[in-house]
C-alpha cells in the first residue's frame, strides 16, 4: 500500500505493465440486493473515478430487479452506473427449494454473459446464495475472483455459503483482523489477502450531511425529533424459519407496547420472507400511526436516519456493523449474526422468545449514545482495494493453492518398510547378566529374556547362542528383522 501510494500514476501503470496487465484491467461487479450494493458502490465509484487503469462491468441480478423489494436498481442507474446485463434470477417461493431454485436459475443465464464480458476479475460480496452462484459460475468459467468480507462468523447458512465462497474465490478482501486470521486457518494464501475495513465505512466515516432531519421529516413525519424514533429491519433465519416468524411477531408485538414512531423496513428475499409481509400486515403494521412500513430507503438516507435513531432493532448485519460507526444502541434479536465482532452499543437478546425481554431490552437502550466504533474500518478501504487491483500479476497461474499446516508423512503400509522398521534384536554378552531382547524402532522393548552369566567362556557362549534362537523364533513370529550385536 505505501509503495503504490508514492508512485506516480505512470509507475503505477508501469508495475501493472509488469504484472501482465499491459491493458486496462476489465473489472465485473455482479450486485444482487440493496445491502450488498452499499458495499460495492464505493469500489464501483473508486474504479469508475480512474480510467486508465479499469474497464467497469455491471451486471444486477437477485431482488433488484424486483418491485417487492423496491426495484433497487433504480438506485444503480441513479448513481450514473452504465448497467451491462440485468438477470432476472429470483424464483418467488418461500421455502428453501426457492432458494435452491433461484441458484440453479442463475447458473444458467451467467455462462453467456460471463462469455460476452470476458473480465479479468468479478468482484463478488458476501454470504447470500446469489453470490454462491455468481462465484461457482466465474470459479468454472476460469475468471480470477475477489471476495468481499470473507473471513467472517455469523448464523444461518450464510455462514457456510460465506465460507464456500472463500475456497472459491482467488483474492480476498477482509474487514477485521479477526476475519484475515479466518481466512489464514482457513488455508487461503496471506499474499492474496487484503486487511482492507468494509468499503461502506468509508462512506460512513464522511457522512457530513447537515440536512438529516429533512430526510428524517422524509420518512418519518415532521414531527419526530432525532434519538426519538426507531428504525427495525428483521430478517428470516433460514436455517429455523418458523421460530424466526414467532421472534418478528414478538418484536412488532413489543414496537407496539413501547409506543414510539418506528421505521420497519421489509425482509431479505429468503425463504420465510412472505410469511413475515404477512405477519406485518395481521398487526395493521402499514397502517398503524406509529409505524412507517418500507421496501427500500436509499443508503445515503439510510446512514443518517441510524445515525440520528433512538435505537435500531433487528437481525441485520447493518446494526452490528455499520450502526456502530455512530455509536446508536442496537438490540441484536436471536442468533442470526451469532459470532460477529459488535461495539459496546450492541445488546444481544438471543433467545428472543417473549414480548417482555424484547420490550425490557428496549427499555434498556433507547436513546442511549455509545461511543463510536471503528472496528469494522477506518474510512480508507477503497484506496487499499484499488492498489490491491493494480498489484494483481495476471501472469501468475489461475490455479489457485491452499497454504496448509504442516503434518506427519504418511506412513507406508508396505510390508518391507514393516520389515525394516518394526523392531531388531539386541544382544548384551556383558556384566552379571545375559540379556536378549525385541526392541522396536521406538526403542520400546517388545520382548526381554535375562539369564546369569556362565563363569566359563564356553558355557556363556552355549547360554547365549540358546537365548538367541528363542529370541528369534519369537521375532520371526511378529516380523522382525534380527541384527546381532557384539
Amino acid at each position: 500500500e505505501v509503495y503504490f501510494k508514492n508512485l506516480s500514476k505512470q509507475k503505477q501503470k508501469e508495475v501493472m505493465e509488469k504484472n501482465g496487465n499491459n491493458h486496462k484491467l476489465r473489472v465485473c461487479v455482479a450486485t444482487c440486493n440493496r445491502a450488498d450494493y452499499s458495499k460495492l458502490a464505493p469500489i464501483m465509484f473508486g474504479i469508475k473515478a480512474e480510467p486508465q487503469f479499469f474497464e467497469l462491468d455491471v451486471v444486477v441480478l437477485g431482488s433488484h430487479l424486483i418491485d417487492d423489494y423496491g426495484n433497487t436498481y433504480r438506485m444503480i442507474e441513479q448513481d450514473d452506473f452504465d448497467i451491462h446485463t440485468r438477470l432476472h434470477t429470483i424464483v418467488r417461493g418461500e421455502d428453501e427449494a426457492a432458494m435452491v431454485e433461484s441458484v440453479g436459475l442463475a447458473l444458467v443465464k451467467l455462462p453467456d454473459v460471463l462469455n460476452r464480458l470476458k473480465p479479468d476479475i468479478m468482484i463478488v460480496h458476501g454470504d447470500r446464495f446469489d453470490a454462491l452462484a455468481l462465484a461457482t459460475s466465474a470459479a468454472l468459467m476460469n475468471i480470477r475472483i475477489l471476495h468481499i468480507e470473507g473471513g467472517e462468523v455469523s448464523g444461518t447458512i450464510d455462514d457456510s455459503i460465506r465460507h464456500a465462497i472463500t475456497k472459491l474465490a482467488h483474492y480476498h478482501v477482509c474487514c477485521t483482523r479477526s476475519a484475515e486470521q479466518h481466512l489464514i486457518a482457513m488455508c487461503e494464501d496471506h499474499d492474496r489477502i487484503l486487511l482492507a475495513g468494509c468499503p461502506s465505512y468509508d462512506k460512513l466515516l464522511s457522512a457530513k450531511n447537515k440536512d438529516y432531519m429533512s430526510i428524517i421529516s422524509m420518512w418519518l413525519g415532521e414531527d419526530v425529533k432525532t434519538r426519538d424514533y426507531i428504525v427495525a429491519l428483521q430478517h428470516p433465519v433460514t436455517t429455523d424459519i418458523k421460530h424466526s416468524i414467532k421472534m418478528f411477531e414478538l418484536t412488532l408485538d413489543a414496537l407496539i407496547s413501547f409506543n414510539k414512531r418506528t421505521l420497519v423496513l421489509f425482509p431479505n428475499v429468503d425463504a420465510g420472507d412472505k410469511e413475515m409481509v404477512r405477519v406485518m400486515r395481521k398487526k395493521g403494521i402499514e397502517h398503524h400511526p406509529n409505524f412507517r412500513a418500507v421496501k427500500h430507503v436509499p443508503f445515503d438516507q439510510f446512514i443518517q436516519l441510524v445515525a440520528h435513531a433512538g435505537c435500531m432493532i433487528g437481525n441485520s448485519s447493518c446494526g452490528v456493523r455499520e450502526v456502530g460507526a455512530f455509536g446508536t444502541p442496537v438490540i441484536n434479536l436471536g442468533t442470526r449474526q451469532t459470532g460477529r465482532e459488535t461495539g459496546e452499543n450492541v445488546l444481544h437478546v438471543r433467545d428472543a422468545d417473549t414480548q417482555d425481554k424484547i420490550l425490557h431490552a428496549l427499555q434498556l437502550q433507547f436513546g442511549k449514545q455509545y461511543p463510536c466504533s471503528k472496528i469494522y474500518g477506518d474510512g480508507n478501504a477503497v484506496p487499499r482495494i484499488l492498489k490491491f487491483l493494480k498489484s494483481i500479476d495476471l501472469k501468475e497461474p489461475l490455479q489457485k493453492k491452499f497454504c496448509f499446516p504442516p503434518v506427519k508423512d504418511n506412513i507406508s503400509q508396505d510390508i518391507d518398510h514393516i520389515l525394516e522398521t518394526q523392531s531388531a534384536l539386541a544382544v548384551d554378552l556383558g556384566g552379571t547378566n545375559l540379556r536378549v531382547a525385541i526392541v522396536s524402532m521406538k526403542g520400546e522393548i517388545v520382548k526381554k529374556y535375562t539369564q546369569l552369566n556362565p563363569k566359563t567362556y564356553e558355557d556363556r557362549l552355549a547360554l547365549i547362542l540358546k537365548m538367541c534362537v528363542e529370541a528369534a523364533s519369537e521375532a520371526v513370529n511378529v516380523n522382525c528383522r534380527i541384527l546381532g550385536v557384539g
